[in-house]
């Protein structure tokens, strides 16, 4: 523990050569580009945010560096050496740590033995020191700050602590880097503040660190320097004090850079004046995550929910289906109740949702694309308990060519589809509930431009025949192209509501930018 002494002697950031670089790092899977040329390079003792939206990078970047992945082109130098890694244990062995979101130490063992695991003290007869282990392992916690009962399960322990284990560990094996990977999205504020204490220490001692947040305030806080990425493309590199807080988001939603492949085609010029309220939300709450966030829509209306990542967007659009718990708030439809906490209840109600992640929670790609259509009416189509297949078949017909999706026929499996194809499918299956109010958390995510326009004018069309829907896009232009109104949240917060000219996205970017007119969370930073 000498890397994290009294008295040590910050490392002067400006010119320190780099412990750890990434140059012309690209990586491809399949058909998506994830990296193209990406730099990056961490000097001793500096603290360095590494800041993007979904699908920018960070974590294919994350994992190259830590040998999880291997570049498709590029090179990896540390200590200005070329370095490979063949799987993560050779970069812990260089001297690269990475502590993650969801901590990858042992829950069952004890404080004292995660600390020690690999290199426990030994007794005179080469057997392990159990007493000396825990009395060290007291000692080096009570530097961070912690005191904490070494005995215990590590998952006895708060997430705080377990994180602090952590990091002690890594500088208990001298490593040089360390990667910090959404640090504080489960820690209350005095947690908070002890781990940036521990940052301090670590840059104090030369230890380099990347910083991986999406709460802007802990960015502009605790770091020296930001990479941004986007796309798997690198848009910023440079100190933090060279850049204030709307350019960073100006950066990570690319707004200021016009594209050409883009293609927005959500039409909403001349959208019928909202009619009678079809959702009313009020005072959704739940710790941490998003609180008393209010949202209406009425028939007819497309209501866009606006903020970065970890803003509270898909959690209110959870909250509303029903699948995220809540503290406290009401959703009514159309005047009536809607039983907190229940998908069938929200389903029965009316409500439909398309998820953000379509392959974890929406489609299954070992069933037919007849069978994705009509798993949520299957009970709807059963007589006597038996299901009739010429009803399901009906249906699916029906929707394929309504939707104009691409399959040989209804018997196809669904993973044989194109991306687009398959986001059709799963809006199908929502459309067949026949709901009165359609949830869309990111519906053209991952699917080609043209496919992206096909699925922006069908939500379009469905809105100018009456159906009430939410929005949620990370990408800025589309939401803003395609809603009446925006809700627009910060911290789980929603610090306003944009209509008719103030559609745009200048004033969206005006609102998340400016923090000190945002209500704070116990959480701290922008979403």
């Amino acid at each position: 523990m000498e890397a994290v002494s009294e008295g040590a002697v910050p490392v002067d950031v400006g010119t320190a050569a780099a412990v750890f670089e990434a140059r012309s790092i690209s990586k491809r899977f399949a058909a998506v580009q994830a990296l193209d040329g990406v730099s990056i390079r961490l000097r001793p003792g500096e603290v360095r945010a590494l800041v993007g939206e979904n699908g920018a990078g960070k974590s294919t970047l994350i994992k190259i560096m830590t040998g999880v992945y291997r570049p498709d082109a590029g090179e990896l130098l540390y200590m200005g050496e070329r370095v490979h890694f063949a799987r993560p244990r050779d970069a812990q062995v260089a001297g690269i740590s990475t502590i993650y979101q969801e901590i990858n130490l042992v829950p069952l063992m004890s404080a004292a033995q995660n600390l020690f695991l690999g290199h426990e003290p030994k007794n005179r007869l080469r057997l392990m020191d159990k007493g000396r282990m825990e009395r060290e392992a007291r000692t080096i916690l009570e530097r961070y700050g912690v005191e904490a009962d070494v005995r215990r399960p590590l998952q006895e322990l708060s997430v705080g602590v377990q994180q602090t284990v952590a990091v002690a560990r890594a500088m208990n094996e001298r490593h040089r880097v360390v990667i910090m990977d959404e640090p504080t999205s489960s820690l209350e504020p005095r947690e908070v503040e002890r781990l940036f204490g521990v940052i301090d220490l670590l840059r104090a001692a030369g230890v380099g660190v990347i910083y991986v947040s999406h709460r802007l305030d802990e960015v502009f806080q605790l770091c020296d320097s930001v990479t941004v990425l986007r796309d798997g493309l690198l848009v910023h590199d440079g100190p933090l004090a060279d850049i204030d807080r709307a350019k960073l988001i100006a950066f990570m939603l690319g707004r200021e850079i016009a594209d050409s492949s883009r293609v927005t085609t959500f039409s909403r010029e001349g959208a019928a004046e909202a009619r009678e309220v079809v959702l009313a939300a009020k005072n959704l709450s739940r710790h941490r995550v998003i609180e008393d966030v209010d949202v209406t829509v009425h028939r007819g209306e497309v209501v866009g929910l606006a903020g970065l990542l970890g803003s509270g967007r898909s959690s209110t659009a959870k909250a509303i289906f029903g699948a995220q718990p809540l503290d406290t708030g009401t959703v009514s439809m159309e005047g009536a109740t809607v039983k907190r906490g229940s998908t069938r209840a929200a389903i029965a109600a009316g409500i439909a949702l398309i998820p953000e992640d379509r392959k974890a929670e929406g489609v299954i790609p070992t069933l037919s694309v007849q069978e994705n259509i009509c798993l949520t009416i299957l009970p709807r189509l059963a007589r006597r308990g038996i299901l009739v297949r010429t009803d399901e078949r009906r249906i699916a017909e029906e929707f394929i060519d309504r939707l104009r999706i691409k399959t040989s026929g209804p018997d196809q499996d669904l993973a044989e589809l194109s991306g687009g194809n398959q986001q059709k499918v799963l809006l199908a299956r929502m459309l067949a509930t026949a709901p009165k109010l359609l949830i869309l958390d990111d519906p053209t995510r991952g699917i080609d431009v043209g496919a992206k326009a096909e699925v922006q004018a069908l939500v379009s069309g469905l809105a100018a025949e009456g159906l009430a829907v939410l929005l949620i896009s990370s990408d800025l232009e589309e939401t803003v192209e395609g809603s009446d109104t925006l809700v627009v949240l910060r911290d789980g917060i929603v610090i306003g509501q944009l209509s008719g000219d103030d559609v745009n996205e200048d004033r969206v970017v005006e609102l998340l930018a400016d923090a000190s007119g945002a209500p704070g969370t116990d959480d701290g930073g922008v979403m």
